[in-house]
């Protein structure tokens, strides 16, 4: 394999062969590449982009470029769901205990928070003595006993695609379609799932703030992942608000926990979460219908089921073991609180949800560079929905810092984020699209 021979067909838009790419990723993974290499590879794919084939095979090859875990001693149906990314987005945090509730075993492998959106191991972290990266043995043993397990993703699993990355983070080749699916979908296949669903977000608030092209992602991610044997849908979702009340790390983790206590009914974020679960349990073959599934889900929440799988996760992932009894007793509090008054009468029409994401991180709450500290603390809690009619005066948001400047500071800027009309809003639907 000569990799600048494989660059130059990409470059001049040739179709590559499997077994090209699959050297080109081995030689990837083995640093027998100069990131010059791997930039001009990058770079060609953005350009001329990849057949269906050609990316099915670049997800497989970066898949293998690591170890696959295996469940062969695990007699439930394998599944996970990914999200693009959003604020106020912790469906993660709930869904996988539901799913586990319902029978499935969810091997949960999730992200930091990327640009403006948070992140699940954040979110995660501001758990006292939870382990993000336990030992493979350990991971195994929570899936199996507890049912789900979230963690993040070790250097073992799809090594490929970290390196890839790193240098299309550099080089402006981040959002081609067949380089973001087979980042993707590789450490999901590493993971040894059976079945996967997808959140696809789009609006102000996520990386696709195109109808056109979340579609075009959507379709991408689901024809090769199932095309790579995972049988997976995905569900386009509205990001033009958060999704939750809250947008933050630790009043996130508060907002999960009112969640599966049943604190949080006939919201936009009860909607997205009971749909995916339904949408997981179909796939998996244990619910006949997307009703049935919803009502299986539905009965693991109020039941205490969910919320037991969540105890049981965290006490075994090192965390506390009272968590759900005593949040208040492990999830810390930020100094400094402040409500963000309407500045007049109406109806909340509309936001900037990617304004909100960049607010929490002037509070400290997310990165500016990778090697930031985070503080688990601040963010922004009782954020109310578009479409609710306030009076002057009266409190949209809660604002969570940690000093009172920081806190008349980021209460400004929420108040700026949004806009209030005389008129009730048309709002889109928090789910639009099936795939």
């Amino acid at each position: 394999m000569i990799p600048q021979e494989i660059i130059r067909r990409k470059r001049d838009g040739d179709e590559l062969d499997p077994d090209d790419i699959r050297s080109f990723i081995a030689a990837l993974a083995a640093g027998q590449l100069s990131e010059g290499q791997i930039g001009a590879f990058a770079m060609s794919v953005w350009f001329k982009g990849m057949s269906r084939a050609e990316t099915v095979a670049l997800t497989l090859a970066m898949a293998d470029s690591g170890d696959r875990l295996q469940w062969a001693d695990i007699d439930r149906p394998i599944a996970d769901k990914h999200s693009t990314g959003g604020v106020g987005d912790n469906v993660s945090l709930m869904l996988a205990p539901i799913a586990a509730a319902c029978g499935l075993a969810v091997p949960m492998i999730s992200g930091r928070g990327l640009g403006h959106t948070g992140g699940t191991l954040d979110k995660l972290e501001s758990i006292p003595g939870y382990m993000i990266t336990p030992d493979a043995n350990l991971f195994h043993k929570v899936v199996k006993e507890a049912g789900c397990a979230i963690i993040g993703q070790t250097g073992a699993l799809a090594p490929a695609d970290g390196r890839l990355y790193a240098v299309r983070d550099v080089t402006a080749t981040v959002d081609s379609i067949p380089l973001i699916t087979a980042s993707i979908l590789s450490k999901k296949l590493a993971a040894g799932l059976q079945t996967l669903v997808l959140d696809v977000k789009v609006g102000n608030g996520a990386f696709m703030a195109d109808r056109a092209q979340a579609e075009i992602l959507a379709q991408s991610l689901v024809e090769v992942a199932n095309g790579a044997g995972v049988k997976t849908s995905a569900l386009i979702t509205d990001m033009n608000q958060p999704l939750a009340d809250a947008a933050g790390n630790a009043v996130e983790m508060r907002n999960c926990l009112d969640f599966l206590a049943g604190r949080k009914a006939d919201t936009r974020l009860e909607t997205v979460i009971l749909a995916f679960a339904a949408e997981m349990l179909v796939k998996s073959g244990i619910a006949p219908s997307p009703d049935e599934g919803e009502g299986m889900a539905r009965k693991a929440l109020s039941s205490g089921q969910a919320a037991e799988v969540f105890a049981r996760m965290v006490s075994m992932l090192g965390g506390p073991a009272d968590l759900i009894e005593n949040p208040g007793k492990y999830l810390a509090r930020a100094p400094a609180e402040k409500p963000v008054l309407a500045p007049r009468s109406g109806w909340l029409a509309a936001c900037n949800a990617r304004g909100i994401g960049i607010s929490v991180i002037d509070l400290g709450g997310g990165r500016r560079h990778p090697a930031d500290r985070i503080d688990h603390r601040v963010g922004f809690s009782e954020l109310l929905s578009l479409g609710t009619r306030v009076s002057a005066g009266e409190p949209i948001a809660l604002v969570h810092a940690a000093d009172e400047a920081a806190a008349e500071r980021a209460a400004a800027a929420l108040a700026a984020h949004y806009r209030i009309t005389k008129e009730k809003p048309e709002l889109p639907p928090v789910i639009s699209t099936r795939i």
